[in-house]
């Protein structure tokens, strides 16, 4: 099991068309909105990096509304 939490910049005023949009995704385990640079962040869970990279450039960056994203793994202990 693969872990990622992908910050989110948003375009101004689309914050919550974004949460709503992610929170249909099923591999995302936890959304939260920010304060900040980043607007969201999102916890995924997935079998493979190779399918967090997949979520993270087919899914969350093709959201209307999306600006960019940062990408950090973990793993467990």
């Amino acid at each position: 099991m693969s872990i990622a939490f992908v910050l989110i910049s948003a375009a101004p005023s689309l914050e919550h068309t974004v949460y709503n949009t992610l929170l249909k995704e099923p591999e995302i385990i936890e959304l939260h909105l920010l304060f900040g640079e980043y607007d969201l962040i999102a916890r995924i869970e997935a079998d493979s990096f190779e399918k967090i990279g997949e979520i993270v450039t087919k899914k969350i960056r093709a959201i209307k509304g999306v600006i960019d994203t940062k990408t950090l793994t973990g793993t467990r202990f």
